[in-house]
């Protein structure tokens, strides 16, 4: 596309970033009590994996900063809540289709002798495990698996089955330690991608829900700490990666492109996910044995979480209405567009560094580009209604991994960010890049990109800002789930030199 072309040459002479926002760990106050349903991370992007390029993979990550050693009961899913993965294939704001994923867990109750009685476990799992459902395993977490057409609370829903025919799926159990798996983690956890069947589409896809080691990096105590790093420093090395430790829960599907496409020739489809609970909640005082059981939940679920391209409640919504923000859909974005056309974060990072100037363009349409319509020619709908969501243009072909710059675009990658967003594509710095005005430096006097805006509206939009952390594909998985084996439990760092007994 000669359009694309001449974008990805601007934005690359300029050393410029991408349009999409990155993590978003307990960004909201509301959420911070609820880390079952927070959700962290949502990629969505053309499979790499050999043989599986007219695929898409989406990918939704919950409950952040997951220490591996976080026993007894690790990390499930809330029995009582509701995940969706959501697609909008014509453009409008509107979902089209939706994934619904609802967990269920069920003690098995296992006990042991003890004098002359037996007696429950306290543990998750009474032995070595290997398999699926292993008989040592004292918690058996499964899920079902709903596609809904149209709107998901009143559209057509059917079921999505394994292939073969099964409707539940079993979820493997966290990642506990190397003597749980004599066999290791890794193939146990294999034995849980499941080939499944989903109604109304052509080909099958695939799906698996487990834990994985923490995708995103991010040099997140100093960022949060008044930006306490070097800006301007070194893009690889000059910070650590706090979330390097961490695991986290995932939601991953591979569908057909032509499963999720609209009917017409558009292939952009815009994508998000979001998590509900119900709408009461009552404590049990008396609670029976077993799980689940120590609320009683009841009414319509209600959305508490919701996330496409993350960060966004982080760093753009203001802290009145990131609550807001949680419970609403795309539809109704209009009512957050004021922190879009004049956010607070430049004014932010001028007070903080003075040498830094923020971009005077207001209203900031270069960011309503980036953030509710796609940017034209690269990602952006034929008759896009302006809604925040990550898009991701399905007739870009994938690049293998050994090939993918981290920086996507910019540096000639454009099946990368801002085309949908892949594992290692660095969405920390290319945040902080177009926060600061690199798509009105980008754009040229002529406004060549129709954001609105011009050079001289963005005295520092060239300059390539940073938090120090960087990985690249190779750091993460060839193949369906891409996301890597999580840390085991039984990880113990050593304590620093120098630190208190």
């Amino acid at each position: 596309m000669k359009y694309l072309t001449g974008l990805t040459a601007a934005l690359v002479a300029l050393g410029a970033a991408s349009f999409s926002h990155a993590s978003s760990h307990r960004e909201a106050p509301f959420i911070t009590g609820q880390p079952k349903v927070d959700a962290t991370d949502f990629y969505m992007f053309r499979s790499y994996e050999t043989g599986r390029t007219n695929y898409v993979t989406l990918i939704a990550n919950y409950q952040p900063f997951q220490d591996p050693q976080g026993g007894p009961n690790f990390y499930m899913f809330d029995p009582n809540a509701l995940y969706e993965i959501s697609i909008d294939n014509n453009g409008d704001g509107a979902e089209d289709l939706t994934l619904q994923f609802q967990f269920n867990n069920t003690s098995k109750n296992q006990t042991v002798p003890a004098g002359n009685q037996m007696t429950p476990i306290p543990l998750i799992n009474s032995g070595q495990i290997t398999r699926v459902n292993d008989a040592q395993l004292n918690v058996r977490e499964t899920y079902t698996v709903n596609l809904v057409r149209g709107d998901r609370r009143t559209g057509a829903r059917v079921a999505v089955t394994e292939t073969g025919g099964n409707r539940a799926f079993d979820k493997p159990v966290d990642n506990i330690g190397e003597k749980t798996f004599p066999n290791g983690y890794a193939p146990y956890a294999r034995q849980h991608v499941y080939d499944v069947t989903v109604p109304g589409c052509p080909a099958g896809g695939r799906i698996f829900v487990g834990q994985r080691k923490e995708s995103f990096y991010i040099a997140v105590g100093k960022t949060f700490d008044l930006f306490n790093l070097d800006p301007l420093g070194p893009e690889v090395g000059g910070n650590n990666n706090d979330l390097e430790a961490k695991n986290v829960s995932t939601i991953a599907v591979e569908l057909p492109i032509n499963c999720v496409k609209g009917a017409g020739n558009d292939p952009v489809i815009g994508g998000y996910t979001t998590a509900s609970v119900r709408q009461s909640r009552m404590i049990n005082p008396n609670p029976a044995s077993g799980l689940g059981n120590a609320t009683q939940e009841g009414g319509a679920f209600a959305q508490v979480s919701r996330l496409g391209m993350p960060l966004v409640n982080e760093v753009i919504i203001g802290l009145p209405d990131k609550d807001r923000f949680n419970a609403s859909e795309p539809t109704g974005d209009s009512q957050f567009a004021n922190y879009v056309t004049h956010p607070a974060l430049p004014s932010l990072i001028q007070a903080l560094f003075p040498a830094v100037q923020a971009p005077n363009n207001f209203p900031r349409t270069d960011l309503v580009a980036a953030f509710l319509t796609g940017i034209q020619g690269l990602n952006q709908p034929n008759n896009v209604v302006a809604s925040e969501m990550l898009r991701l243009n399905t007739s870009t072909p994938p690049v293998a991994f050994a090939e993918q710059n981290p920086l996507g675009v910019i540096a000639g990658d454009n099946a990368g960010f801002p085309n949908g967003r892949r594992p290692a594509d660095d969405v920390v710095d290319v945040s902080l890049r177009v926060a600061m005005g690199v798509l009105c430096k980008a754009t040229g006097r002529e406004d060549t990109l129709n954001v609105g805006c011009r050079p001289g509206n963005a005295p520092s939009g060239s300059l390539a800002f940073t938090d120090g952390v960087r990985k690249t594909a190779r750091d993460y998985g060839r193949a369906f789930p891409y996301l890597m084996t999580p840390i085991p439990g039984n990880f113990n760092p050593p304590t620093p030199a120098g630190s208190m007994p």
